[in-house]
């Protein structure tokens, strides 16, 4: 195998790939390896850690057919440390050493046989539920909703975002049982789909997501979704379990809606957040229709406490406590600059949304007290 390709390339697909490697946590020491193959003068990157895989694509000016394997970190740190602009020459012996060459730079990496490489999991693409949509707008969604999945290994479905359609949409969602985030990501579809997509390969799509890349194509089948990326594909498995029915955790309508400046209540609920470490984050939400404010106050505890207010147009009086990193989380992942909060009673759970983006909702459980 003989490849030639210029540093910048070879290192932005390098360390793609080697971030999912699994380097001193293999269980099997191959999956510390990157697999690097020729074939018909397409170069591809390969590394997987069996539950997720990625592929990178590169054009190469000189090359030979051929197939290898190496320790994939070792070799994305050698690439990304010689010069750039340089031409990078790659020749694997029979031996499975690799011999690696820029300038007046030279290397040789002790690989393994490609033989002993995990066989990738295959896609139909004719029997399987395909999506494309805007990169800009995939990303964005997804950020917006991550933020709710859970890390409780215990409940394996709410570790993932719920890929759904319904009445004709394609949706994402994710929860922890605390909170919960929906974003509309398509208006119109032909295809349904119901699926969870672990976060920690959604999290990996994010990084490779650069800006350069316009499109996304999304393939499901039934037991794996490949998302292709330009020159990068990620295959991973996808959660086998029941995403809780959510949508009917979602008030249709709230008794106290206020509208509220996003960058004000954020500030006060940071304010409030300082006072309320002792207390787990706990923080008091509340609306004064005398004094036409909405007020955010901390737990009175050892350090003091805090109350702050924003004037607003308040039609119903009401109080609700939220931990404050929840309420920090859904308004941070909120776009533009107002935002609706909208509660009924103690226990009912806190709508957030934009004034003019329907197509996202964030609700936050209420804490008991």
């Amino acid at each position: 195998m003989e490849i030639k390709i210029a540093q910048d390339k070879l290192a932005k697909a390098l360390n793609n790939v080697s971030r999912v490697a699994a380097g001193g946590r293999a269980t099997l020491p191959i999956l510390s390896n990157v697999l690097i193959r020729v074939d018909d003068k397409k170069v591809s990157l390969t590394t997987t850690n069996l539950d997720m895989a990625v592929v990178s694509y590169l054009p190469a000016g000189q090359c030979e057919n051929g197939v290898v394997t190496v320790p994939a970190r070792l070799m994305a740190e050698f690439v990304s440390n010689l010069p750039r602009k340089e031409m990078v020459e790659i020749k694997a012996s029979g031996d499975d050493k690799v011999v690696i060459k820029a300038g007046g730079y030279n290397s040789t990496i002790n690989g393994a046989s490609a033989e002993d490489f995990p066989e990738l999991p295959d896609i139909d693409d004719e029997k399987s539920v395909k999506f494309v949509m805007a990169a800009e707008i995939f990303k964005a969604g997804l950020a917006q909703v991550m933020v709710a999945a859970s890390n409780d290994m215990t409940r394996p479905a709410l570790t993932g975002v719920y890929f759904n359609t319904f009445e004709g949409g394609l949706y994402l969602a994710a929860t922890d049982g605390y909170r919960l985030a929906e974003r509309k990501l398509v208006e119109k579809i032909e295809n349904e789909v119901a699926a969870i997509v672990p976060a920690s390969s959604l999290q990996e799509v994010m990084r490779s997501l650069g800006d350069e890349i316009d499109e996304v194509e999304i393939l499901f089948d039934e037991a794996q979704v490949r998302f292709r990326l330009g020159e990068v594909e990620i295959t991973s498995k996808l959660i086998d379990g029941s995403f809780p029915d959510y949508r009917q955790l979602i008030p249709k309508e709230s008794e106290i809606m206020v509208d509220l400046q996003k960058d004000e209540l954020v500030r006060i609920t940071k304010l409030a957040a300082l006072f309320a470490k002792e207390a787990g984050g706990s923080i008091t939400c509340s609306t004064d229709t005398e004094a036409g404010v909405f007020n955010v106050a901390s737990v009175a505890n050892e350090f003091g406490e805090n109350s702050s207010k924003i004037e607003t147009k308040v039609e119903v009086d009401g109080k609700v406590t939220l931990n404050s990193r929840f309420l920090l989380d859904a308004l941070n992942a909120l776009e533009g600059k107002k935002v609706k909060l909208g509660f009924a009673n103690r226990l009912d759970p806190v709508v957030l949304k934009n004034e003019t983006d329907t197509k996202y909702v964030h609700i936050v459980m209420p804490l008991k007290g």
